[in-house]
């Protein structure tokens, strides 16, 4: 029997939009304000849209959304209707936010080259992480990373980093500067370092480990107000000898506060262990992505051919099978 998932509520669309908006708007205003008045050419959609810019005179933001169209009619198949249409709408917003940034602010800053392309950096990877972690995308680059993030555990700034790498490479043979190559280089650096620590933030995990006379209702409580599930595990209290129940918890780290809340609200004398986690995988966390073996051969086929080798009736309904 299918399970039907919930639809996602509305207020939740529209706060992640707003986020997306925030976040590619703050990237175009950290390209227009704090890179581009020094020539520099960073990696992604922009700094393809630069080049073309020095090479053939088209507005960068004009180059932006036509590039960022291509990239997504590509990508489709690989990444799903949501980030397409999540990314559609940050590649809009982000080229608007270039015709309206790139003519404004090409003097509103005066810094150093080094200083200002650290600042810019840090500032477009915090717009790029800020809309990553609300399902949507500056475009550029970040939809290649999407579609090796999704097939693999390469992280999001890596994958940035390596296209990027090879852009702002290219720049040297436009610009035939080495001083603005290397400015490039700083702000893929510091981008892609804020982009993985805003998205990595977002997803670590904690477990928890509670005992308290009242598990049900703090069970029931963390069920339906914290949306996460719990397991109960029996134990014996070593200094009682009196059984116990304890509760077994998975969530987000963002997610803490809620559940220490819950507990409190129901038990103040519950005893509470939190422990960092790596990583929480399966149903409500991250996906496993690792690259399975040519040779392997699949835990199903492996079970129906065992299952070949017995002969009808050969042990009981359970079937005594060696895997």
């Amino acid at each position: 029997m299918a399970i039907l998932k919930p639809s996602i509520p509305l207020w939740r669309t529209a706060k992640d939009y707003l986020f997306i908006t925030f976040g590619v708007s703050l990237y175009a205003f950290a390209f227009a304000a704090f890179i581009l008045p020094h020539d520099v050419v960073i990696g992604g959609v922009a700094g393809m849209s630069t080049l073309l810019y020095f090479t053939t005179g088209l507005p960068i933001a004009v180059g932006n959304y036509g590039i960022n169209l291509l990239l997504l009619a590509i990508a489709y198949p690989i990444v799903g209707r949501s980030f397409v249409v999540g990314t559609i709408f940050g590649a809009t917003v982000i080229s608007l936010a270039m015709g309206i940034f790139i003519p404004l602010c090409g003097d509103l800053v005066h810094l150093e080259p080094f200083l200002s392309c650290v600042v810019g950096g840090i500032l477009a990877g915090v717009g790029v992480g800020i809309a990553f972690v609300h399902n949507g995308s500056s475009g550029g680059t970040d939809i290649i990373a999407a579609m090796v993030n999704k097939k693999t555990n390469v992280t999001i700034g890596r994958t940035m980093m390596y296209v990027d790498l090879c852009i702002i490479s290219s720049s040297y043979f436009v610009t035939h500067h080495i001083e603005t190559m290397v400015y490039g280089y700083v702000v893929l650096f510091m981008s892609a370092y804020m982009a993985d620590l805003m998205v990595n933030t977002n997803r670590q995990a904690v477990q928890f480990i509670i005992f308290s006379a009242k598990w049900q209702e703090i069970a029931n409580a963390i069920n339906n107000e914290a949306r996460r599930g719990c397991t109960v595990l029996n134990g014996i209290g070593w200094y009682s000898k009196q059984e116990v129940k304890i509760l077994l918890v998975m969530a987000r780290k963002i997610e803490s506060i809620t559940i220490f809340r819950i507990v409190k609200s129901i038990d103040r004398d519950a005893f509470i262990s939190q422990a960092n986690v790596n990583g929480v995988y399966g149903q409500g966390f991250d996906q496993v992505k690792v690259r399975m073996r040519l040779d392997d051969t699949p835990a199903k086929a492996r079970v129906e051919e065992s299952a070949t080798r017995i002969s009808p009736g050969s042990g009981s309904d359970t079937g005594h099978r060696t895997i």
